[in-house]
């Protein structure tokens, strides 16, 4: 099979019938063996009875639906693990993205031999102040930290290997950060393509500004597991260290010190009157605390289970 196209959903009822026509038009027009993939996150208008209506008339379509909302990492979760295609397109429901853009991507992964293929959203018909500023920062940032060069991390239009989607973990809401796991998972020719974004047709947005907060929040994440996630106590454990040597050093001194001053009959004050005294007993304290923190991720990651992270009800 040539494509497979995820597409995760929440309340798009009204776009997934023009969505479906647009995807098929595009597919016959070049030929392409293919699946559609609609993921279901819980919606609560009509959006599922509109994919068991378009499954039963083209055996293309396949569907997933889950028990409520669990997010679009685990929406685009699912959908990987169920794809066959040799290349994965993924793309939102709310006809921002256009299907037209799909040959050329696949050229991309297939042709041009990238691992994956974001889009870039180079014009955008969203609000300046409340998407595309925080948008740019956001973006800004994760270039910086991730190391990857992208200009939009977050456009929901990419294009991937079959490899590539079997092989990276996406959790929680990282679905904005796939290129810098693919990275880190040693997938390293990632592309990018200028693709047309649509002002919204149909519905509002089904995210708001928090979201960007959370971007942020899991860009540390990403790199904290990135660089530690194998071996925390190379952090916390190198941190302790330093802190308790601290700690230590500074009890040394403040010992040293009484004593030179006793034999010497210099006066003196009590060691808990000493500033220092506080100083080393706290960082004793936080070292020997992180130090454990390390040991006990150690501990965690080696008996760790994996945990279902979404309940799904029916299945096309």
């Amino acid at each position: 099979m040539n494509i497979s196209i995820i597409i995760p959903l929440l309340n798009e009822d009204e776009s997934l019938t023009e969505l479906h026509s647009w995807i098929v038009r595009v597919m016959q027009e070049q030929n392409y063996s293919y699946e559609i993939l609609f993921i279901d996150d819980g919606s609560t208008d009509s959006s599922w009875d509109v994919v068991k209506n378009l499954s039963t008339k083209d055996p293309n379509v396949k569907g997933m639906r889950f028990l409520r909302n669990y997010g679009k990492s685990q929406a685009l979760h699912a959908g990987f693990a169920r794809a066959q295609g040799d290349v994965i397109i993924t793309m939102d429901a709310d006809l921002q993205d256009s299907p037209d853009e799909i040959p050329e991507l696949y050229n991309m992964v297939t042709s041009g031999g990238y691992d994956l293929v974001s889009g870039w959203k180079k014009k955008r018909y969203d609000s300046v102040v409340a998407k595309n500023l925080p948008s740019k920062l956001f973006n800004w940032a994760a270039r910086r930290t991730s190391g990857v060069h992208l200009h939009d991390f977050n456009c929901g239009l990419k294009a991937y290997k079959n490899a590539v989607v079997k092989n990276v973990e996406v959790s929680g809401e990282m679905h904005r950060y796939i290129p810098v796991l693919a990275k880190n998972a040693g997938f390293a020719k990632i592309g990018e393509k200028v693709v047309i974004h649509q002002a919204r047709k149909y519905g509002t947005s089904k995210f708001g500004m928090n979201r960007f907060v959370n971007g942020f929040l899991d860009l540390i994440t990403i790199w904290f597991l990135s660089k530690f996630g194998k071996r925390p106590m190379h952090l916390f454990g190198a941190m302790g260290v330093v802190m308790f040597l601290i700690g230590m050093f500074s009890a040394a001194y403040i010992g040293f010190l009484k004593l030179y001053k006793l034999y010497h009959h210099e006066k003196t004050i009590l060691v808990t009157d000493n500033p220092w005294f506080y100083i080393a007993l706290t960082t004793m304290v936080i070292g020997t605390q992180l130090f454990l923190a390390g040991f006990l991720g150690e501990i965690i990651l080696r008996t760790k289970n994996n945990e279902e992270r979404y309940k799904i009800s029916e299945t096309l």
